[in-house]
């Protein structure tokens, strides 16, 4: 663990307090920036996202390289999806656990610290924005997308552990960029130095995704939300983005200067708490109107194949609901495979196993239940924006909600902040090196991102962020395609002893060695 002393970390961070108190005085310094950006982020906007035709309407290519590998490696690996299921579980309470394993968290921790980087805004907003434009429908092919979804976690999580590093100081560093580059170069000379480049493409669209769309924007929309229960315009918080950001870098910073186990600790409380809650309230509406559930049930089936009044038609609720699923669940993308890489375990593919659970929680359970409180409630508006729609539906039958809704905003927001410091940390290493220096540097530019994201309105730079993130997805599933033999090869040796009865259970582990 890394320690850095207090009045050092304070005096970095009144830096950028000043500076983001300078941009409150001077308003046009937001628009400087943003129109300094905006013509490099349109331009890498425009690649990531470009579309091709499909049918009447324009589908973006990377959501086409999303879904298609899901579907390809839930054939692959034979409906893995369904199969794993149920061990999967009986991974993640810990039944085969093997505490002398190499790693640095259990399987929970590491589904927890995963699941804390996706369970959020898309499964409160982003459902919204697919049942407003898609109708209930879109909440069909989102299921059907999570679905899927979970075997492309399986592969890239299975790959995470296999090629991880595991340090002489105990700690590991693991995920898409260690296995495009270490097992690519299984492959021989050629594809070593593919390896390398999709290595380093790779860790450079991680790094601008932590920034961004990890961090500043999670901390804009909670700080936002805040603000609009608290009074909106008239509220006492409203000029006040700077202090706000201040107490959640300062709060950020206590969690990710203890590394991977601090963060650990902190999303596997945070994650289950704020996920009951959520899903708690949901069901408590929806057995609230139980009448109604026939008949939502109904609409979402019926509006999946025959959608009324949305553009494309059949395709076009089909495309709305892929979309949603994906950018919520970002099965494929490869970020989750970096924190799954730092579970305790010898055998790589049971990671893969606990991984099913992620796109299973975040998309088929949250998202659902997201979609049919709304679609109950009768809350669904297409000119109210995401949140907003998702707070109208649950304060139509709990008043109180926007205040949990809130909380759930900022917690949610909060544990994805120290998930997404983790992913960008070890895309940072990977490039610099492991070395306390590195470790630092990185740590401290987040949390100073923290504080410009929540004072400054910086949509060119966010935008160009989300990008970052999708485009992440080429080089890691290029790579995930080329070594699927090797997961494939993985999980018939693991299957074989599971069903011969050769995997020895927790219990018969003992007690942990001690440490050296």
């Amino acid at each position: 663990m890394h320690r850095i002393r207090l009045p050092r970390l304070a005096a970095f961070l009144i830096a950028p307090l000043l500076l983001s108190a300078n941009a409150q005085a001077q308003q046009s310094l937001d628009e400087k920036i943003n129109q300094a950006v905006q013509p490099a982020a349109d331009w890498v906007t425009g690649i990531i996202f470009s579309t091709i035709p499909l049918g009447s309407i324009d589908v973006p290519f990377v959501l086409v390289w999303l879904v298609l590998a899901a579907t390809i490696f839930t054939f692959y690996f034979k409906f893995i999806n369904i199969r794993a299921f149920r061990h999967g579980f009986q991974l993640v309470r810990g039944d085969y656990s093997d505490p002398n394993a190499a790693g640095e968290v259990t399987h929970f921790q590491a589904l927890s610290t995963a699941l804390s980087g996706t369970v959020g805004l898309g499964n409160i907003a982003g459902v919204a924005v697919a049942v407003s434009l898609g109708g209930p429908g879109a909440t069909f092919w989102m299921i059907l997308a999570g679905l899927l979804g979970m075997s492309s976690k399986f592969a890239e999580c299975t790959l995470g552990v296999k090629y991880r590093n595991e340090n002489p100081d105990g700690t590991v560093s693991g995920g898409p960029m260690y296995y495009l580059a270490k097992g690519l170069a299984e492959k021989g000379p050629g594809f070593a130095v593919v390896g390398k480049v999709l290595a380093v493409m790779f860790a450079v669209f991680c790094i601008g995704g932590a920034f961004g769309g990890g961090n500043m924007f999670q901390a804009n929309q909670s700080f936002s939300q805040l603000v609009n229960v608290t009074g909106g315009e008239a509220s006492w918080l409203a000029d006040k983005g700077w202090l706000f950001g201040l107490v959640v870098a300062s709060l950020v910073g206590l969690v990710i200067i203890g590394g991977i186990r601090g963060i650990a600790r902190v999303t596997s409380k945070i994650v289950p708490f704020m996920g009951i809650v959520y899903v708690i309230a949901g069901l408590i509406i929806i057995f609230a109107n139980i009448s109604a559930v026939p008949e939502a049930f109904s609409a979402i089936i019926s509006g999946a194949f025959s959608p009324e009044g949305v553009a494309g038609g059949f395709v076009g609720v089909l495309i709305v609901g892929f979309q949603r699923a994906a950018f919520s669940n970002e099965a494929g993308v490869g970020s989750a495979a970096i924190a799954h890489s730092a579970v305790q375990t010898n055998r790589p593919v049971t990671e893969g196993f606990v991984a099913l659970y992620e796109p299973f929680v975040d998309t088929v359970v949250v998202c659902t239940i997201t979609a049919l409180v709304i679609i109950i409630t009768g809350s669904l508006d297409p000119s109210v924006d995401g949140v907003q729609l998702t707070s109208n539906a649950f304060e139509s039958a709990i008043s109180w909600f926007p205040w949990v809704l809130t909380l759930a905003v900022v917690l949610f927001a909060f544990s994805t902040m120290i998930s997404w410091s983790y992913y960008g940390l070890k895309s940072w290493t990977f490039l610099f090196g492991e070395s306390k220096a590195a470790d630092i540097t990185f740590k401290l530019l987040f949390l100073v991102f923290v504080i410009l994201g929540s004072s400054m309105q910086l949509g060119a730079v966010i935008g160009f962020s989300d990008a970052m993130i999708f485009a992440m997805a080429f080089p890691n599933l290029l790579g995930v395609y080329l070594l699927l033999p090797v997961v494939k090869r993985e999980l018939d040796e693991y299957w074989a002893d599971l069903k011969a009865g050769r995997l020895k259970k927790a219990e018969e582990y003992g007690d942990p060695e001690p440490a050296e």
